[in-house]
């Protein structure tokens, strides 16, 4: 079974940039759509970007649409959110998820089965 673990989150000021990283274990991400997703302290989990199998095909919010970038590397069965211009609002955990089923991308949380453990970024005013 896959496992996915998330790394690169961490606390930042206004306007700067991090980038979290997805490695998934024990399993593939090759021809899977991955996705990312957050959620902020009081809120539910929400969509961030998504991913299909090649990398041809990306979604976003419309809260990071512009800012955020969504690229995966499959020979290092990794995924990436490179987050520019974070602002206050950008605060919550992030996970990483991977489709069971699908290689195409979905906005959509309930069509994905596998979930890392999250990892926290924090920015700063």
């Amino acid at each position: 079974q896959v496992q996915l673990v998330e790394s690169g989150g961490g606390l930042v000021q206004s306007g700067e940039s991090l980038r979290l990283s997805c490695a998934a274990s024990g399993g593939t991400i090759w021809n899977y759509a991955m996705g990312w997703f957050r959620q902020a302290p009081g809120k539910e989990r929400e969509f961030v970007a998504t991913i299909n199998w090649k990398g041809g095909s990306t979604g976003y919010s419309d809260s990071v649409k512009g800012r955020f970038t969504i690229s995966r590397d499959n020979a290092k069965n990794t995924v990436y959110l490179q987050m520019n211009n974070l602002k206050p609002e950008d605060t919550a955990v992030y996970y990483c998820a991977r489709r069971s089923d699908s290689s195409s991308a979905s906005v959509f949380l309930y069509e994905y089965n596998y979930w890392g453990q999250g990892t926290q970024v924090t920015v700063a005013s």
